[in-house]
């Protein structure tokens, strides 16, 4: 199949380069900087310890000039959720000609963004739990191996699914796109916005009791939205999401907080998470509005109190774009807890 890959970040290149390796014809589409330099260096994907380098990716720029070179089977979208809107608005143009769009973004909005203008048979949901490591542009490593979700239903997810499982990928099927993303969006909440805000790890974050229960907080509430939605946590690929779900809900966080973390630790280590890299590299962006945002926009819709979730998102917004000193929270609980609680109140 012919693969056209948005982003040569962590999961595009890990999907990519994993592809090409295994005799599928793979396109890049990047940011002209990150185009020239990959065109020079190729590619670099370590997996199980073992190096493999691609010389000369096919890597471009430009829209125009990816679809000048013929038709696709599928796009992926490798990017994170705070460029959707860009995407899309640079591919509406040509979306007569496009082909259906893999979703790999973390967050469960985008799916439905995408379908709006495309149309929702041009869209296939999908997910990763696979812990992928970047080294820089274009250079990656696997670090943990558990596994890519695919929504069936498509005409195209089972071609995915034979194509990915024989680049070594470990592919399972879901009947229900919503489960499937939820719950890889229950996983992507556990100690990543209060890692980002307070500048420690996740390790430190489930240590602490007080913090360990704003975690739990925020999961059932998250866990409240999904009930009124008709969404079920469902096992991912190496992953215990309903054991997971079944503790938060059902165990004092004092007897759940060891297994809490010992799965949590499986799942990060020490590597800090994803809002925290975004905030203290300075991008000034954060998908923080997609993940615990998305939980705190449903309970609004559904009239069900959010309010940790609304906190983090705001405040975590509020340092990305300089709103608050970076520092306004570093390692500081007591204040994080007291202003958090202050708005709960209030709420």
């Amino acid at each position: 199949m012919n693969w056209l890959i948005f982003g040569a970040g962590a999961i595009g290149t890990y999907i990519g380069a994993s592809l090409i390796t295994h005799g599928e014809n793979v396109v890049f589409l990047e940011r002209p900087q990150i185009v020239s330099l990959l065109r020079q260096e190729g590619l670099k994907l370590n997996l199980h310890g073992q190096e493999q380098r691609i010389l000369h990716p096919d890597i471009y720029a430009s829209i125009p000039e990816v679809l000048s070179l013929g038709t696709f089977d599928v796009a992926v979208f490798a990017l994170k959720s705070y460029n959707t809107k860009t995407v899309i608005d640079n591919i509406t143009p040509f979306k007569s000609s496009f082909p259906p769009i893999l979703c790999f973004q973390n967050g469960v909005e985008n799916e439905a963004i995408i379908g709006q203008v495309f149309g929702t048979d041009k869209v296939i949901a999908g997910t990763v739990t696979s812990s992928i490591g970047r080294r820089g542009p274009g250079n990656v490593t696997l670090e943990r191996q558990r596994g890519i979700g695919i929504a069936s239903g498509h005409p195209l997810s089972m071609s995915i699914h034979q194509i990915f499982n024989r680049a070594g990928f470990n592919v399972h099927l879901f009947t229900s796109p919503s489960n499937m993303k939820w719950s890889k969006m229950l996983t992507n909440l556990l100690a990543n916005a209060s890692c980002a805000i307070l500048d420690m790890t996740p390790s430190e974050i489930l240590r602490n009791s007080a913090l360990y229960h704003v975690e739990i907080n925020q999961i059932r509430e998250a866990l409240a939205v999904m009930d009124i939605l008709h969404i079920r946590p469902v096992e991912l690929p190496g992953t215990p999401v309903r054991l997971f779900a079944w503790a938060v809900r059902h165990l004092h966080p004092t007897i759940s907080k060891p297994l809490i973390s010992r799965i949590a630790g499986r799942g990060r280590g020490q590597k800090m998470p994803s809002f925290h890299i975004d905030l203290r590299s300075g991008r000034q962006n954060s998908e923080v509005d997609y993940i615990n945002g998305a939980v705190a926009r449903f309970g609004d819709q559904l009239n069900i109190a959010t309010p940790v979730n609304h906190w983090l998102n705001q405040t975590l917004l509020k340092l990305t774009n300089g709103m608050l000193p970076a520092d306004e929270y570093a390692f500081q609980p007591a204040k994080f807890i007291s202003d958090l609680n202050k708005i709960s109140v209030e709420n």
